[in-house]
């Protein structure tokens, strides 16, 4: 099922041959994300196991879409999960869909990949009744911010935090 194609890259839902070809971009986003913050990332760990995945597949919720080039080789992706809001009483009801992780091959950046990803996420996201798009980007991670921004994101709300000395 091809969804959109821009420069011979497609972008798919993830399939299960496509697994092992995502763990090197999980690894690129584990040492990114350790560069940010060595406190409290673990070197030489990904956010997802093979397992982990290959459950994933299995979940309507959860979905995973890749970006693969004429080879078949994974140059991007983005992993979803639809939510269910309101977090309290005051609060219309609404779905969003939640970007946990998006991530584009570095020797593959500047190709227009990224957009391409976004915007099959805003179509799918649509197609679900989606109310909007969300998700959270690391304070340092400055390039994704700016990606998100040039993408028409905005600042929802704001995490912060007050690190305790041990």
């Amino acid at each position: 099922m091809i969804s959109q194609k821009q420069n011979d890259i497609q972008i798919r839902k993830i399939q299960k041959e496509d697994i092992e070809k995502i763990i090197p971009l999980l690894e690129q986003i584990s040492t990114l994300h350790i560069n940010i913050r060595p406190d409290i990332f673990i070197s030489g760990t990904t956010k997802y196991t093979v397992e982990e995945l290959t459950e994933l597949l299995k979940n309507k919720e959860k979905p995973i879409y890749v970006a693969v080039n004429e080879s078949d080789v994974c140059v991007g992706y983005a992993f979803c999960q639809l939510q269910k809001q309101p977090f309290s009483n005051n609060m219309v009801q609404f779905k969003s869909l939640f970007i946990d992780d998006l991530c584009v091959d570095q020797q593959a950046r500047g190709q227009h990949i990224g957009e391409s990803l976004f915007e099959h996420v805003k179509k799918e996201a649509r197609k679900m009744h989606c109310y909007e798009v969300t998700l959270n980007v690391w304070s340092g991670n400055t390039s994704a911010e700016k990606f998100y921004e040039k993408m028409g994101m905005k600042t929802k709300e704001r995490q912060m935090e007050y690190i305790l000395e041990h």
